[in-house]
């Protein structure tokens, strides 16, 4: 049995498949601070035999909680001499340009805990003056005094040469071998010092509690017998062993959301679907991303915290191309200032919930308004709902304000999401050069398929597929995934000026490398897959474009086809391609697969072509245009392959609710997934 565990804000959910490829769920309270409580309690709910399970894949939102809430442990920061406010200065480039008070954000580490030693390479690797292990050792006494738990160790070129930072782990792990300790190189090989410093900083501030996680997670499912191999998600859409995960955290940054996106690709292949819109509508946030041609689009140009107002905090490591808004069912709805209506980016979250709850929660939520327009019903909550209670938050908050009934008020509240969902989608798609047309909707999450139809008809794409256990889907996803990991170097070279042996010479080290990790995991060479990527730009330029390119020896032939490829991806991203200018390989990026065996979908059973025996109610639903409209309810679960229904229609099931507009068919396909029409010519 493979089991995968999600941790989300609210809920902690589970996705189980056996032998036989038939799937299981169960979700349970999420429970922090002691979140692996909360793992336990769901692999019980489950009722599964816990010494039955072989594979155990985990994904936690532990790394970015302890981030954003500042819960790390006190961290030292040991850096090359006349570089010890790299974190400080950052970069010029700031988000909010005319704001004359504008202040950088504040370094994870201070002033009095960032110190120097003598060292120095050139930018070809070459050591200029040797490592001063005199002041090294220094500098580890004064960590000690200030009791540091926690040693970053980023020194200038490192990326190229890491000799002296290996000879400074070894010190300090000689003179003090409890502290934590990260070496840039250990993280990222690719330039730009002050990334590549803050990626390093921010891998030492999470390591201990990460460490402390881990082995507390560990330490529970041996307890309850569980002999499993066990892995945890990473943000690269990839998984990894629970001791690589302690040794480099940070890429754990987005270890849940991305396992949705990934299972979004891997259903795609499975129902012929290369060109996919994921989206995915937790109790806190929406998520979406786009997989062009079957891939998931990877990036190390990711930042915690980054707004309008902040340039965040860059962290230089694989992670799934993602865009976060703070919209979901838990999203308070609100008047500013100006007296407009607002949804989020405030929640509710799990305690007190929304007003539905009955927990103590007060403010309308995206929820409540679901539920005030019949989109949910009553009888599908875990608590009594005071429908009274619901309807009195809309009218006090937002009907009154605006001299509006109950009914238009909740519309209102969920148009408002929808709008702010609807401008995420168009980022990663429409402004990204890509028509939506040519895509279709995967919705999963608690509230993806509530409002993924309405989104789609906007956006102007035909097709949302909702997938089996969509509540659940990115713990789905995570059984999907293999073992990933990515390896980037920087490597400037001209294309023009290159010798393809060179090259080859640099590639073949690179998955020498990922071939020794992953024989350290245990995993025989013949499990291991190779993906190379080379970023790439035009000279003179600043910025990349990251180029699929081939594997195996490369020839004159295979640089000139990098080259096309390049050009035909600057067009599509840019607009315009630069022929006759050189162009340069700036890093070069492998992405190293160790194949698992993964589940087989199983297909389900054709039931009756009648469609009444999954009818279960008609009730009033308020849709915009239309207003309040009769309309049937299904239960999902007594759907079998090839019915077929017309909106307005409401599909439900045990913690999600579709929603099939006017104008709009639903069909079921062989293994269970919804697949509705939306319309769209």
């Amino acid at each position: 049995m493979r089991v995968a565990t999600d941790i989300g804000g609210t809920f902690t959910d589970l996705v189980y498949v056996n032998d036989e490829g038939e799937i299981g769920v169960a979700k349970s309270h999420t429970t922090p601070p002691h979140f692996e409580k909360g793992v336990i309690d769901v692999i019980e709910k489950s009722e599964i035999d816990q010494t039955a399970i072989k594979t155990f894949i985990h994904g936690t939102t532990v790394i970015i909680n302890a981030l954003t809430e500042r819960k790390g442990v006190k961290t030292g920061l040991i850096t090359t001499k006349g570089f010890r406010d790299v974190l400080e200065i950052a970069r010029g480039n700031r988000p909010d340009l005319f704001n004359v008070r504008y202040e950088k954000p504040v370094p994870f580490v201070e002033r009095y805990l960032r110190q120097e030693v003598e060292e120095r390479l050139n930018y070809k690797g070459e050591v200029l003056a040797p490592l001063n292990k005199e002041q090294l050792t220094s500098v580890i006494n004064y960590f000690k005094e200030q009791k540091v738990e926690a040693i970053a160790v980023a020194y200038l070129h490192s990326y190229v040469n890491p000799v002296h930072e290996i000879e400074t782990v070894e010190l300090i792990k000689k003179l003090w071998p409890e502290a934590a300790v990260t070496a840039s190189y250990e993280v990222t090989k690719e330039w730009r010092e002050y990334e590549r410093t803050s990626t390093t900083v921010l891998n030492s501030y999470v390591k201990p509690i990460a460490a402390t996680y881990v082995n507390r997670l560990h330490n529970k499912l041996v307890e309850n017998k569980t002999e499993s191999q066990n892995y945890i998600m990473q943000s690269n859409g990839g998984t990894t062993t629970f001791n690589s995960a302690k040794q480099t955290p940070i890429n754990m940054v987005e270890s849940g959301p991305v396992a949705g996106i990934y299972g979004a690709a891997v259903l795609g292949e499975i129902l012929n679907e290369k060109n996919i819109i994921a989206f995915d509508i937790g109790g806190t946030t929406a998520k979406c991303s786009l997989i062009n041609q079957g891939e998931v689009k990877v990036s190390t140009d990711y930042f915690i915290e980054k707004n309008e107002r902040s340039a965040g905090y860059p962290i230089k490591v694989p992670v799934v191309d993602i865009v976060e808004i703070g919209n979901g069912g838990g999203s308070i709805a609100w008047i500013d200032g100006a007296g407009s209506l607002k949804v989020g980016p405030q929640s509710a979250g799990a305690l007190p919930g929304p007003v539905a709850y009955g927990q103590g929660g007060t403010e309308p939520t995206t929820t409540d308004a679901n539920l005030v327009t019949g989109r949910l019903s009553p009888k599908n909550f875990d608590y009594e709902v005071d429908l009274d209670k619901v309807k009195s938050a809309i009218k006090e908050k937002v009907a009154d304000h605006f001299e509006m009934t109950v009914e238009e008020a909740a519309l209102g509240i969920i148009r408002i999401a929808n709008s702010n969902m609807l401008n995420a989608l168009k980022l990663i798609s429409v402004r990204k050069g890509h028509n939506p047309r040519e895509f279709s909707l995967v919705a999963f999450g608690g509230g993806g398929s509530m409002h993924a139809p309405a989104l789609a008809k906007e956006l102007g794409v035909k097709k949302v597929i909702v997938p089996v256990a969509s509540s659940v889907f990115s713990a789905w996803g995570m059984l999907m995934t293999d073992l990933r990991h990515d390896y980037i170097q920087t490597y400037i070279r001209r294309i023009n000026e290159l010798d393809p042996a060179e090259l080859n010479k640099e590639w073949n080290s690179i998955e020498t490398q990922a071939l020794k990790q992953y024989q350290e995991e245990g995993v025989s060479e013949e499990k291991v897959l190779f993906a190379r990527f080379a970023d790439i730009r035009y000279l003179g330029q600043e910025h990349t474009v990251k180029v699929p390119v081939p594997n195996g020896e490369w020839s004159d032939e295979t640089l000139k086809e990098v080259v096309k490829r390049f050009g035909d991806l600057h067009e599509q991203h840019y607009t315009f391609k630069l022929e006759g200018t050189p162009a340069e390989i700036v890093n070069l990026h492998l992405t190293a697969f160790g194949k698992v065996l993964k589940p087989q979908l199983k297909k389900i059973s054709s039931r009756s072509s009648n469609i009444q025996e999954a009818y279960k109610e008609t009730r009033p639903v308020y849709f915009e245009e239309e207003g309040w409209v009769e309309t049937k309810v299904y239960h999902r679960s007594l759907f079998g392959e090839g019915m077929e229904i017309s909106g307005p229609a409401i599909v439900e099931e045990q913690s999600a609710s579709t929603v099939i507009y006017p104008g709009q068919s639903l069909t079921v396909d062989e293994y269970g997934n919804l697949i509705i029409e939306t319309g769209v010519e």
